[in-house]
């Protein structure tokens, strides 16, 4: 589905770190240095400290994701409370973190992307269960070897804008020594006051992070810390039901037709809404595209339900080369 209709203008540049500051701290560090500092700092000071903070144009910039994502209608719905005050007082987009809870394969990823897309701001996908320590988001100090910025910090450096989403997936699978919590430095990076003067150990200067947008996902909430669930709007997404299945897989339809030119129709007959509608969320795309191949080997421009049938992917594992 092509996105052309997504309205975004830049509401203002905020300085998100001091340039005079990274100058200062270029003078402490001449007798210890250390060369990918040396070479970070200088980009950032060519740079600048300015990136911009966007703001939606229209309260119905997030609308089609009821489409897209019908199990998410809550979610929208409170969002659009948010879109609608940026609106209204001609702000940036903010809203509260979210932890996105449900189980796997309902689309909590899938939704935190199509989110990302529809605000424009730019994003950075994690893999907290990747995470054995909070130097990941954080950063490590410039003494150690190999060491090099934090994601939050690369994220704000190297991108254009100050409210990015940041989408941490998976949260309650980070794992790792706890003398070096993956989440410790959320308690801070989640709090507004606190975020603003966030300290990135390898960069070590502070980096105004207040206006990350936040969005988290979960199958399970126990093994997340409750001061860290506090911080967070917690939403229980439920499985699509059977109209919400239809919803989003005649969507995910017109998404991929209207990308290529492989000559299929426009929309979907229902007999391939109801065979696509009854896969799980997340393998809908895969098991489209292999229909969509089957079809073209069979010099056919429409799908059968038999395509799926014969559309079976193999195991997501690395063979050979």
């Amino acid at each position: 589905m092509a996105h052309s209709e997504i309205r975004l203008s830049v509401a203002e540049e905020r300085t998100i770190y001091d340039v005079a500051a990274i100058d200062r701290a270029m003078e402490e560090a001449a007798g210890n240095r250390n060369e990918a500092l040396a070479t970070l700092y200088e980009k950032m000071k060519q740079r600048g400290g300015g990136r911009f903070l966007v703001r939606p144009t229209g309260a119905d910039m997030i609308d089609d994701l009821y489409d897209t994502c019908p199990n998410f209608s809550d979610v929208i719905d409170d969002l659009k409370k948010y879109v609608a005050l940026s609106v209204a007082g001609n702000e940036p987009m903010s809203f509260t973190p979210i932890l996105l809870l449900g189980e796997p394969g309902i689309g909590k990823t899938h939704f935190a992307r199509e989110l990302a897309d529809r605000l424009g701001t730019g994003h950075e996908f994690i893999s907290m269960s990747s995470l054995t320590a909070g130097w990941v988001l954080s950063g490590a100090s410039a003494q150690w070897n190999n060491a090099k910025p934090g994601k939050v910090a690369h994220t704000l450096v190297h991108g254009d804008y100050a409210n990015p989403i940041v989408v941490l997936d998976e949260i309650d699978k980070a794992g790792g020594d706890s003398r070096y919590d993956p989440m410790g430095s959320l308690y801070g990076l989640l709090e507004h006051d606190t975020a603003r003067a966030f300290k990135d150990e390898f960069i070590d200067i502070d980096i105004d992070a207040s206006h990350i947008l936040w969005v988290t996902t979960a199958n399970d909430e126990r093994s997340i810390p409750e001061p860290i669930l506090n911080r967070m709007n917690v939403y229980e997404v439920p499985r699509p039901d059977h109209d919400a299945a239809i919803s989003i897989a005649a969507a995910l339809y017109r998404e991929i037709v209207g990308q290529h030119d492989w000559g299929f129709p426009p929309e979907a007959d229902e007999a391939v809404l109801e065979r696509l509608g009854s896969l799980p969320p997340r393998d809908m795309r895969k098991r489209l595209l292999a229909a969509f191949g089957t079809a073209k080997l069979e010099g056919r421009n429409w799908l059968e339900g038999k395509d799926f049938e014969q559309a079976r992917m193999g195991r997501s594992r690395k063979i050979g080369f």
